[in-house]
């Protein structure tokens, strides 16, 4: 198993998308792991993750196709970093 050296979000991929785009990261040791994502206007719209993972790089989708096409904000914490994307769902 590969460890990262330091904690990474990589870029949504694809996005735009529709109706699901992979999030991936990676934790260079086991770390409570908390993503989320959120409307244009700041409100919560789903919680991804919410929990310890272990070290190692992880990958999952959203998937929007019960949302309305526009802007969305990724937003992964851990205890000591923390990141935003912004992604884009075209109907």
């Amino acid at each position: 198993i590969r460890i990262p050296d330091k904690f990474s979000f990589k870029p949504a991929y694809p996005n735009p998308f529709n109706p699901s785009t992979a999030l991936e990261f990676g934790l260079p040791s086991e770390d409570f792991v908390k993503l989320s994502i959120y409307d244009i206007n700041g409100r919560l719209v789903e919680t991804l993750i919410d929990e310890k993972v272990y070290a190692g790089y992880h990958k999952l989708n959203w998937n929007g196709v019960n949302q309305s096409s526009g802007i969305y904000f990724v937003r992964i914490q851990t205890s000591n970093s923390f990141d935003i994307q912004k992604i884009m769902l075209i109907k």
